[in-house]
C-alpha cells in the first residue's frame, strides 16, 4: 500500500513538472502564429506582440483552470512551479540583453549624461505621478511602498528590510508588485507604444524610459515601440533600453534606496495632511495579510530549482526562443542554434560566478558582465560572436518568459482582486510616470 501510495505521489509529481512545460509550449505556437495586432486610438496607435498574447492566455489559462478537474487542471502548485521556472528563464533573457550591450559600449558612452540622468527621471515620475493620486484615493501610507517606484524585487526587499512585509509599506509595495506582475507588461507596452506613435520623442529617449527595472515590462515597451522604428533603429532602440534597465537594477537600486524612497516618505509627510483622504482603501489593504497563510503554505511554497532543473529550464527555454525565430523571421533553429549557445553559455558562467560568490552578487549581474564580455572590444571573438547572436531575435527570447509569467499569475488574482480597482489605477499612473519622466529627461540630454 505505502508503495502504491509513494508511486501515485511520485506520478503526480511528474506529471506537475511537465505540465508548465506543456502549457507554455501550447501558448507558444498560438501566440506566435496570432502575430502582432495593430489598431489605433485617436491620433495614436497599439501595438500588441506575440508576447502580450503569451502573456494574456497564460494568465487565463490559470484562472479557467480552476473550473477544471482531472491531471489538466493548472493547479497552483503547478503555478508556482512556473514561477521558479521563470528565474533562469529571466537569466536567458539577462544574457541576451548583455550580449546586445556589448557590442554597442562605445555608442553607449557617446550618450552617457542622457542615460545617467534618466535614471532620475524613472523614480522622480512615480512619486510625482502615483502618490498624490493615491493619496486622493484614500491609500495612506501603503502609498509609500507603491509609489517609490514600479515595486519589483528589489523593492521588496528595501522596505521588507526597513519596515517589514506586515507593514503598511510592505502592503504597498507588495500591492504594486501584484498589479505589476498581472498587468504590468501589458500596460506599458500599450502605453509605450501610443506615446512613440505620437512622434514627440527621439526613439533613444523613448528606449531608455523603458529600463523601468523589470525585464518584462522593459521587454514590453522596448519591443513596442521598436515595432514601430526602421530595422536598424529597432535595433538599436533594444540596446539603448536594455542599458537603461540594467543601470536601473542595478545602480538603480541604490538611487532608490537612497534617494527616491527618502523622497517618497518626505512627499507623504507633505501632502497627506493637504490632499489625503478617507475611502475603503484606507482600511481595505489588510487583506493581503489575510491571503498570506495561504501563499506561505509549505505545499504551495515557490520550489527552488536545483541546478539540474535550471539546466532543464534553460534549454527548454532556448528551444522555445529558436520555433519563435524560425516562426516569426524565418530563421532557421540550425543557423539560430550557435547563438542560442552562446547564450546559455553566457548564463551558466554567470550562474556559476554567483553561486562561487555565495550569491552575495545577484546572478542577473554575472549573467550580465559575462554576457557583455563575449561581445565587447575586449574579447578577441567579439565580431563572430555578435554575427552569432545577431540571428536571435530579443523578442524571441522575451515571449518565453513573458509565457511562463502569465502561467504563474493566476495564484496571485484572488489577493489582487480585494484591492480594488484604486490600486491598479495607481500603478498604472507610477508605471506611466516612470517610462515619461526617464523619457523626458533622456529626451533633453540626448537632443
Amino acid at each position: 500500500m505505502e508503495n502504491t501510495l509513494y508511486a501515485a505521489r511520485w506520478g503526480e509529481s511528474r506529471l506537475r513538472g511537465v505540465k508548465p512545460f506543456f502549457y507554455a509550449a501550447v501558448i507558444l505556437l498560438i501566440a506566435e502564429f496570432i502575430g502582432s495586432f495593430t489598431f489605433k486610438i485617436g491620433p495614436g496607435k497599439v501595438v500588441l506582440l506575440p508576447m502580450i498574447w503569451a502573456l494574456l492566455m497564460g494568465a487565463l489559462l490559470g484562472l479557467a483552470s480552476d473550473r477544471w478537474g482531472g491531471v489538466a487542471r493548472l493547479d497552483v502548485k503547478s503555478q508556482f512551479l512556473a514561477a521558479a521556472i521563470l528565474q533562469p528563464a529571466l537569466l536567458l533573457f539577462v544574457a541576451k540583453l548583455g550580449l546586445m550591450v556589448g557590442g554597442a559600449l562605445p555608442k553607449l558612452a557617446a550618450a552617457g549624461w542622457a542615460l545617467a540622468f534618466q535614471e532620475l527621471g524613472h523614480f522622480v515620475g512615480t512619486i510625482m505621478l502615483g502618490l498624490p493620486l493615491a493619496l486622493v484615493l484614500g491609500i495612506k501610507r501603503e502609498a509609500i511602498g507603491a509609489t517609490f517606484s514600479v515595486g519589483r524585487e528589489p523593492s521588496l526587499a528595501i522596505i521588507g528590510e526597513k519596515y517589514g512585509m506586515n507593514s503598511a509599506e510592505g502592503r504597498g509595495v507588495l500591492a504594486e508588485y501584484l498589479t505589476g506582475t498581472v498587468f504590468g507588461a501589458v500596460f506599458i507596452a500599450i502605453f509605450a507604444g501610443f506615446v512613440a506613435s505620437l512622434h514627440i520623442f527621439h526613439p533613444l529617449a523613448l528606449a531608455m524610459g523603458s529600463g523601468v527595472g523589470s525585464g518584462s515590462m522593459m521587454a514590453a515597451a522596448s519591443g513596442a515601440i521598436a515595432a514601430q522604428q526602421t530595422p536598424e533603429m529597432a535595433k538599436t532602440v533594444l540596446t539603448f533600453a536594455a542599458a537603461s534597465n540594467l543601470i536601473t537594477t542595478t545602480v538603480g537600486t541604490y538611487f532608490t534606496l537612497f534617494i527616491s524612497l527618502p523622497m517618497a516618505i518626505w512627499g507623504y509627510r507633505l501632502l497627506e495632511p493637504v490632499i489625503g483622504r478617507k475611502s475603503k482603501a484606507s482600511e481595505a489593504s489588510s487583506v493581503i495579510e489575510e491571503s498570506r497563510p495561504k501563499l506561505g503554505d509549505v505545499e504551495t511554497a515557490a520550489p527552488e530549482l536545483s541546478y539540474g532543473g535550471r539546466l532543464l529550464a534553460w534549454g527548454i527555454t532556448a528551444l522555445f526562443a529558436l520555433v519563435c525565430d524560425w516562426i516569426t523571421h524565418g530563421t532557421s533553429p540550425i543557423v539560430a542554434l550557435p547563438g542560442m549557445l552562446i547564450m546559455v553559455l553566457a548564463t551558466v558562467v554567470g550562474d556559476a560566478f554567483a553561486t562561487a560568490s555565495g550569491r552575495k552578487i545577484p546572478a542577473v549581474c554575472w549573467v550580465s558582465i559575462a554576457a557583455m564580455f563575449l561581445t565587447s572590444p575586449l574579447c578577441p571573438w567579439a565580431s563572430q560572436i555578435s554575427a552569432y547572436s545577431a540571428q536571435n531575435d530579443f523578442l524571441g527570447v522575451t515571449t518565453p518568459m513573458l509565457t511562463f509569467a502569465g502561467l504563474s499569475i493566476a495564484k496571485d488574482i484572488p489577493a489582487f482582486r480585494k484591492l480594488g480597482w484604486r490600486i491598479v489605477l495607481v500603478s498604472f499612473v507610477a508605471n506611466a510616470g516612470t517610462f515619461l519622466g526617464a523619457t523626458i529627461v533622456a529626451q533633453l540630454f540626448h537632443v
